[in-house]
């Protein structure tokens, strides 16, 4: 800076004003008006306001505002039913990019933006007023979860899973919800009457606070340095706050001691007796003494008292599971998806309820993520005094799964790629027997897009390729028959089985207790697990992309794509490996020779040469 230039001190210039500070004013009592009535619109209220101040330009009217972030059809009907008033009442040339006399001065309405007032102490000083006026940004407060909160169970429980020595250092959803319940009062699964969150929505505050870390998919668990931090922190505090207890619980001890010796007089101790028997007599003391701060929780709770003492690691010696169901204490119910009953020729549809109830079949409809029928053991669970509805009950997957086709229906599947794809979901939904269901339609089948050789091909392959079940049917009622006898089996062959709840998470995709035997696993899945992993636009990694985008090529089936994804898990390894090759026909021909399917085929050059024409062609594809 030239020594000439005088140094400018005193106060930073102010902001200019707002060149709509009627409409301003207007969003500011809006919001003023909703923050009294404890309405959550005052939030959009205030982010419509911040636009607004942002914005340098004069509005004629609220339509012209709808360029502006954060202003909807809402505001901006609101905001000229109001400029209509105020010309009614100050006339059509009345000035709208002025307040009006008797206003509040011009500047930034917006209580967080506002200068500070100033005031007069008792000395007569000015000084800065403190209060509403926010002179000054307010020091962001840190985050720490409320005791006994959702948050701060997770919190806890990651961080004692991370200080077990060896240990995996994360923790999936389904094992983190068992361990965090016995540290919080809310529950993870099921919401508060009359609310739809849980205990588990204040893992999304935490990932946001930069807390926990999430990954992989099935997510992992895992704490941040800032989680790991303040987790410590809150470990301290219960340490401290459990020692504090249990010197509380000593000094009640003593003053008990204590007012005995005074009611008796002062112990008199038997020389004749040993000290194993002393010894023996303070131990059937301890035992008899029932203390009140000594009491399991579960006893406060008012549940039953024979459990286990908690561990404090909370981690160590158990396993995460939902519980079994004993033999009689559940029924087996068919689940049909809605789209089977609605939709569509609804008077067909409505004929396969019909013959379901008239069969005798107690069935469910529910909307179903994958496949349209599936079999579910239900929990027996008896309604409570007081209560109009029972509890709902704990519902576990049989491993069976029915996708029904009509011909027409699977001709159009096959046309527009749905078929390979519902195979494909059918394959990863963790259930290890599935069934396809095809309706014959007769003489219908030769007024298709495609050749009845065509379609029945596809059926074949789906039974050898595939590995699916294929059972043909003629027409609806065959197949209310075919639902009505598989119920029948299935409860047969369930009803003195022991269900245990396994979690997918844990043990995979792939794989189930019953390969190579004749008896059904009695390892099942939770409907609630099972329809959430069967989400269609759930998030997908990049594998999974990648095996669709290979199955979208003409010949390369599932197995195919399997098999490339085995050596080349994503498009990079694949194009990093076309890098490699040192000619054109070497990079053609670098597929050929992966091997797919139980027979081991070679994957063949034609198919090798369009994938990779596919992935390294320029421009458009000839």
């Amino acid at each position: 800076m030239p020594a000439s230039e005088p140094v400018r001190l005193g106060r930073k210039r102010a902001l200019p004003s707002c060149p709509n500070p009627l409409f301003l004013k207007w969003l500011t009592e809006l919001r003023d008006q909703a923050k009294e009535k404890g309405l959550k619109i005052q939030h959009v209220y205030q982010k419509a306001i911040s636009s607004l101040n942002k914005y340098p330009l004069p509005l004629q009217n609220a339509k012209e505002a709808k360029i502006l972030q954060n202003f909807g059809d809402g505001i901006c009907k609101i905001l000229d039913e109001k400029l209509q008033r105020y010309y009614r009442e100050n006339g059509p040339n009345a000035p709208i990019h002025s307040l009006p006399e008797g206003a509040p001065p011009r500047g930034r309405l917006d209580n967080n933006n506002m200068a500070p007032s100033r005031k007069k102490n008792a000395a007569g000083d000015q000084v800065k007023d403190k209060g509403g006026g926010g002179g000054g940004r307010k020091k962001k407060r840190e985050y720490v979860p409320q005791k006994r909160s959702g948050g701060y169970a997770v919190l806890l429980t990651l961080y004692r899973q991370s200080q077990i020595p060896g240990g995996k250092g994360y923790m999936f959803k389904m094992e983190l919800q068992a361990e965090a319940q016995l540290l919080c009062d809310k529950s993870f699964t099921v919401p508060d009457l009359g609310s739809k969150y849980t205990a588990w929505s204040s893992v999304s505050t935490l990932i946001q606070k930069n807390m926990v870390l999430k990954t992989h998919n099935p997510a992992r668990y895992s704490l941040t340095d800032e989680g790991s931090a303040l987790a410590s922190r809150l470990e301290s505090a219960e340490q401290e706050n459990k020692e504090a207890s249990e010197g509380d619980r000593e000094e009640v001890r003593s003053e008990e001691e204590e007012e005995e010796e005074e009611e008796n007089g002062p112990r008199v101790v038997d020389l004749t007796c040993s000290d194993d028997d002393e010894e023996e007599e303070e131990e059937e003391k301890e035992v008899g003494r029932v203390r009140p701060a000594e009491k399991p929780r579960s006893d406060i709770d008012g549940t039953s008292s024979s459990s286990k003492p908690q561990n404090p690691q909370g981690t160590s010696g158990r396993k995460p599971t939902g519980g079994c169901l004993l033999p009689g204490a559940y029924e087996i119910i068919l689940c049909v998806d809605f789209i089977e009953t609605t939709g569509g020729s609804t008077h067909r549809k409505q004929e396969l309820v019909k013959e379901l109830q008239r069969n005798g079949v107690s069935f469910d409809v529910r909307k179903l993520n994958v496949g349209d029928f599936l079999w579910v053991a239900r929990e027996k669970v008896a309604p409570v005094p007081g209560q109009l509805r029972a509890p709902a009950g704990r519902e576990l997957v049989l491993d069976y799964i029915i996708e029904r086709k009509r011909m027409d229906d699977l001709c159009g599947s096959i046309i527009d790629g749905r078929f390979r794809e519902q195979k494909f979901r059918l394959k990863r939904c963790g259930l290890h027997r599935p069934i396809y269901l095809v309706e014959e339609c007769g003489k219908a089948a030769s007024h298709m897009s495609l050749p009845e050789t065509t379609l029945q091909q596809a059926i074949v392959n789906t039974q050898v390729v595939d590995g699916f079940f294929v059972k043909r049917v003629q027409d609806v009622r065959e197949s209310a028959a075919y639902l009505t006898v598989m119920t029948r089996y299935l409860t047969k062959l369930y009803q003195n089985r022991t269900l245990i709840c396994r979690s997918r998470e844990l043990e995979g995709d792939t794989g189930s207790d019953e390969e190579g035997g004749g008896n059904p696993s009695c390892s099942l899945i939770s409907f609630a697990e099972f329809n959430h992993g069967a989400v269609k636009n759930k998030c997908q990694t990049v594998k999974e992309v990648f095996a669709r985008q290979l199955m979208q090529i003409s010949g390369l089936s599932g197995d195919k794509a399997a098999a490339v994804l085995e050596q080349y898990s994503t498009p990079h390894s694949l194009l990093t490996a076309y890098d490699r090759c040192a000619s054109e026909a070497e990079k053609e021909k670098l597929l050929s020779s992966i091997r797919y399917g139980k027979l081991k085929r070679n994957l063949g050059p034609a198919l090798s040469k369009t994938v990779y024409q596919l992935y390294s062609t320029q421009g458009a594809l000839t």
